[in-house]
C-alpha cells in the first residue's frame, strides 16, 4: 500500500526488515525444539543463539540486511536460501543446524501466521475504538427525531441516535468474524516437503508454533491450506463494506439538500480548486474507494485455495501484495472512520426541516392502520389514504393532517382525538429504548 494510506504501525509490520525478523524467529525456534532433541550440539546452539537473538530484537534486521539478502537472491533467485546464506554469514559454521528437515514453506508460512496474526490483533484494536465512539454518538442522538428513507424517498420517523446503533451492531458482527479469521489464521506448520513430518519431526513443529503464539496445523502438505488466508481476507472485505456503507450515509446525508450531518470541515481545509464555496465529504469518498480495494483483494485470495497437487508457487506472488495491502487498508479505513465519526457534525434542526418537508405524509400508514382498526376494509382505506396523500404531493400549500381531518369518510370512523394521537411522532419511537438495550445491554 502506497505510503498515503499507510500507518507506521502497519508499515513496521510489513516492512522487509520485520519480514527477515518473522523468518529468523522461526528458524532460531526449530533449531531450539531441535536442540532440545538432542540434534544439535551444545556448542553449535549456543553459537547460533549468541549470533543470532540480537537479529530477533524488534529493530535487530537492518537495510543492510535486506540489501544483502537481496544481493545473494540475484544469484541464487530463491529468496528462503537467500536469506539462509546471509545467516550463515552472521553465524558461521554452525548455521548448517538451521532449516534442518525443513521446507521453505515451513518458515514462510509459520513466519506469515505471525504477521497476520499480529494484523488482525491491530485492526481488532482499531475496531475497539470504532464501537466505543458509535455507543457514544449513539446515546448523544438517541432521542434525535429524524425523517427514515427507503428508495430515497421519506418513509417514517426514526432517530438519528437508532442509525447508529445499527451501524453499532454491525460493527459487533464485523468483530465476531474478525476473530474467527483470527483464530483460523494462528497456524503454523514445520512438517517437511509434503507435510508427512519425513524429516522434522512433529515435537519441532509444536515448539515453533508455541513460541510463536499459533497452534500446529492438524495436517498440512507443503503448504497451510489457503481457505484459512481466504477467510481472513473474506472477514477484511466484509468490514471494508460496512465502512464503505457508513460512509455512503453520510455522504448523503451531506447533500446540501439534506446537510442533516456532515464531515468536520477544519479551519484552512479547500473544498475545490476551483469553487471556494466547496465542503465536500472527502473522507467518507476516500473510504469507499478503498473499500473497492479490499472487495478486490478477496478475489485473488479464493483463487489461491485450489493448488496443484501438494503445492504449487502461483498463490505466492499475489499474497505478497494482497496481505500486507489488504490489513495495511483495513487498518487505515477504521481509522480514519473513528475520526471521521467522533468529529462528524450532526444538525438536529435540519433533520427536524426535512421530516416536515412533506406535511405530514409520513404518517400515512398510521391513518391507514387506524381505519382498519375501526372495521374499514384495507383496500378502501388505502385508497382513500393515498388519494389525500397524491394531493399533499401535488400541492405544495396543503398539509395531509388537514386533509385528515376534513374527510368525512374518515371521520365517520375517527375522531378529532384520535387522529391528534395518529399524528403524534412519540407513538413510532416508543420503542427505541428497548431497542438501545437489546443492542448495548
Amino acid at each position: 500500500m502506497i505510503p498515503r494510506y499507510t500507518r507506521p504501525i502497519m508499515a513496521k509490520l510489513w516492512s522487509p526488515e520485520e519480514r527477515l525478523r518473522a523468518w529468523g524467529l522461526v528458524e532460531f525456534y526449530a533449531c531450539e525444539a531441535w536442540y532440545k532433541l538432542g540434534k544439535v550440539p551444545e556448542g553449535d546452539y549456543q553459537k547460533i543463539k549468541e549470533k543470532l537473538l540480537p537479529y530477533l530484537e524488534e529493530g535487530g534486521f537492518t537495510e543492510a540486511n535486506v540489501k544483502r539478502v537481496e544481493e545473494i537472491e540475484k544469484e541464487t533467485k530463491h529468496d528462503v536460501i537467500a536469506f539462509l546464506t546471509h545467516l550463515a554469514e552472521i553465524i558461521g559454521p554452525s548455521a548448517r543446524y538451521l532449516h534442518l528437515g525443513m521446507t521453505s514453506s515451513d518458515m514462510l508460512d509459520t513466519a506469515m501466521a505471525w504477521l497476520m496474526k499480529r494484523a488482525m490483533e491491530i485492526i481488532l484494536e482499531d475496531l475497539t475504538r470504532i464501537k466505543e465512539v458509535l455507543k457514544a454518538r449513539a446515546y448523544e442522538f438517541k432521542d434525535t427525531l429524524m425523517i427514515g428513507r427507503t428508495h430515497g424517498i421519506h418513509a417514517e420517523p426514526i432517530t438519528f441516535g437508532l442509525k447508529l446503533a445499527l451501524w453499532y451492531e454491525e460493527m459487533k458482527r464485523n468483530e465476531k468474524r474478525l476473530k474467527n479469521a483470527l483464530e483460523c489464521i494462528s497456524y503454523g506448520k514445520i512438517s517437511g516437503a509434503v507435510g508427512t513430518f519425513a524429516h522434522v519431526p512433529p515435537e519441532v513443529e509444536a515448539y515453533v508454533c508455541e513460541k510463536m503464539g499459533l497452534k500446529p496445523a492438524p495436517v498440512s502438505n507443503q503448504i497451510i491450506q489457503r481457505d484459512r488466508y481466504a477467510e481472513y481476507m473474506a472477514s477484511l472485505a466484509i468490514l471494508g463494506t460496512t465502512v464503505e456503507k457508513i460512509a455512503t450515509e453520510i455522504r448523503h446525508l451531506q447533500r446540501t439538500e439534506v446537510l442533516e450531518a456532515e464531515e468536520f470541515f477544519s479551519p484552512g481545509q479547500k473544498g475545490s480548486s476551483a469553487m471556494p464555496h466547496k465542503r465536500n465529504p472527502i473522507l467518507s469518498e476516500n473510504l469507499c474507494g478503498l473499500a473497492r480495494l479490499l472487495r478486490g483483494y478477496l478475489v485473488p485470495a479464493l483463487e489461491n485455495v485450489a493448488l496443484w497437487h501438494e503445492r504449487d508457487i502461483s498463490h505466492s506472488s499475489a499474497e505478497r501484495v494482497i496481505v500486507p495491502d489488504a490489513t495495511t487498508t483495513a487498518d487505515f479505513m477504521l481509522v480514519r472512520l473513528e475520526g471521521l465519526l467522533k468529529n462528524l457534525m450532526v444538525y438536529p434542526e435540519n433533520m427536524m426541516k426535512n421530516f416536515n418537508l412533506l406535511r405530514g405524509l409520513t404518517f400515512s400508514q398510521q391513518v391507514m392502520l387506524a381505519l382498519v382498526e375501526k372495521g374499514m376494509i384495507r383496500e378502501e382505506a388505502y385508497k382513500i389514504v393515498q388519494e389525500l396523500a397524491m394531493k399533499v404531493w401535488k400541492d405544495q400549500n396543503l398539509n395531509f393532517k388537514d386533509l385528515v381531518f376534513s374527510d368525512q369518510r374518515i371521520r365517520k370512523f375517527l375522531t378529532q382525538e384520535e387522529i391528534e394521537h395518529i399524528f403524534d411522532v412519540k407513538y413510532y419511537l416508543r420503542y427505541v429504548d428497548q431497542i438501545f438495550e437489546r443492542v448495548f445491554g
